[in-house]
């Protein structure tokens, strides 16, 4: 099975990524690869971030790299939190994140908003971008146990449940990075023909 390199050290998304390639890939993160550097994210946006980590990793180690990068863009906060949103309350921290989101919509009636992922994949010294978006609202209080970040509060349009509320596979199926991912699958296999 050819080996992939995700350029993060987020087990969770390592999780989902891996249930998403189980079969077809063997999925290495940065930790398995030995790879302790702390890739700056300083781009001003999703793609230029993911092409900074991917670019590292294929640049130092050699290897054929993905990396991604995913926020939430709220309609009434001019798409804030964005590429902020790991960091937005000035650290990284899932609760101060949500509870700053919560407060900045308190009394706001627009509670539009959407998930956005952008991957940016280095194979063989080819570069290749690929985006995934789900749309939804944020509710005003969170609900649910799974997931991370934002999921608690994001109710995807035509759900009644939050990320949160959802199994690991009903979010696969329509999550932001899950469209991302399956294009970039679609993309592999293309090429692997």
């Amino acid at each position: 099975m050819k080996k992939l390199v995700f350029a993060t050290n987020n087990q969770h998304k390592t999780e989902e990524v891996r249930t998403l390639l189980s079969g077809e890939y063997e999925v290495l993160n940065l930790k398995d690869i030995g790879c302790t550097t702390d890739i700056p994210e300083t781009a001003d946006s999703f793609a230029g971030n993911a092409e900074l980590k991917s670019s590292f990793v294929a640049e130092n180690f050699h290897l054929d790299c993905f990396a991604d990068d995913s926020g939430l863009e709220v309609e009434a906060l001019n798409n804030e939190p964005g590429i902020y949103s790991a960091r937005y309350a000035g650290e990284r921290g899932d609760e101060a994140n949500l509870r700053l989101v919560l407060q900045k919509l308190e009394g706001e009636k627009n509670r539009k908003a959407r998930f956005r992922t952008v991957v940016s994949l280095i194979q063989n010294g080819e570069r290749f971008l690929f985006e995934g978006t789900v749309n939804g609202t944020i509710r005003k209080t969170p609900t649910g146990g799974n997931g991370f970040g934002y999921d608690p509060v994001f109710q995807p349009d035509g759900y009644e449940q939050t990320f949160a509320e959802m199994s690991m596979s009903q979010k696969n199926e329509i999550s932001h990075r899950a469209i991302a991912m399956r294009k970039l699958i679609h993309f592999l296999k293309e090429k692997a023909l």
